[in-house]
């Protein structure tokens, strides 16, 4: 047996393994599957992939605990579809599944989400997840080493107010948000991929031409386009907590969220996030609600 059929035969292995040692595996909301020819019908603002360690398997679940956004769990619909992976080095094996419900806590363990066990995975490139017609792309996110922390007051106090129009139906500058006169005090700006968010960060695969910037700087300004769904970026100041280096020369960072100067951020970003996701559930309640109309027509 060929060796990359005989790696994506032994998954079950594999996740075995993540388990017992504790490990974890990744998931994303799916995109609304309307339709393999028609780009259109798909979502099209960034997907966010939550890295969740595995607490319980069985022939027919993957017991996950909540994800988490900075002390807050992210609500997950039962019967909402999700991409996962298994990553394992450069190895990577993604499946569809979804949700199928809620996991009490005890003896030790959170509370959690049932995953629907996969009957086979597909081998797709590290960092890169393609299930059939659904592909998750990891998005882009604008980085400054932060010069002056105490600088980021402006920027994040014209989010707030932002979103909170937003919310309320006004319409707002998004364009303004992004303009200098509430930039910080920044050095030159380069790009990363966001890999995941975490419970009080997030982890970014920075190219080779850029790690040298993450080993002179500790503190960095964020900005995440979350567009076409919601106009308000997400914009945070962060620490680096750890990196590490791939074998193609990426450099995986590690950024814990800071909000020091403006402990009432903490809220807007979490509350933000949280939109976004809900929204995501909401465009597959719409695709499935058509397709069942139409089953019914």
């Amino acid at each position: 047996m060929p060796a990359s059929r005989s790696r994506t035969h032994d998954w079950r292995k594999l996740l075995q393994q993540i388990y017992e040692r504790g490990g974890a595996i990744e998931f994303a909301i799916a995109h609304p599957d309307r339709g393999e020819t028609d780009p259109s019908l798909h979502a099209t603002g960034p997907d966010l992939v939550w890295r969740v360690k595995v607490q319980k398997l069985t022939e027919e679940e993957i017991g996950v605990e909540f994800p988490v956004t900075l002390g807050r769990e992210v609500r997950i619909d039962v019967g909402t579809e999700l991409v996962a992976a298994i990553a394992i080095g450069q190895n990577r094996w993604t499946f569809r599944t979804h949700n199928m419900g809620e996991v009490a806590g005890g003896a030790g363990s959170p509370p959690g989400l049932r995953l629907k066990m996969p009957t086979e995975v597909s081998r797709s490139k590290r960092r890169r997840v393609r299930v059939d017609t659904q592909a998750v792309t990891l998005p882009s996110v604008e980085i400054w080493p932060l010069l002056d922390p105490k600088s980021v007051i402006p920027g994040e106090r014209a989010t707030e107010l932002a979103f909170d129009a937003w919310r309320k139906g006004e319409s707002i500058d998004g364009k303004g948000l992004l303009s200098d006169a509430v930039m910080p005090v920044v050095g030159p700006k380069f790009t990363a991929e966001l890999a995941n968010l975490g419970g009080g960060g997030v982890g970014l695969v920075v190219e080779h031409d850029s790690a040298a910037t993450v080993g002179r700087h500790r503190i960095f300004w964020l900005r995440l386009s979350l567009e076409p769904d919601i106009p308000v970026p997400l914009c945070a100041s962060g620490k680096v907590v750890h990196t590490h280096i791939d074998s193609s020369q990426r450099t995986y960072v590690g950024i814990a969220f800071d909000f020091s100067f403006n402990p009432a951020h903490e809220s807007q970003v979490a509350d933000l996030i949280l939109e976004y996701i809900d929204r995501q559930q909401e465009l597959q309640r719409q695709a499935r609600d058509q397709r069942d109309a139409g089953r019914i027509g």
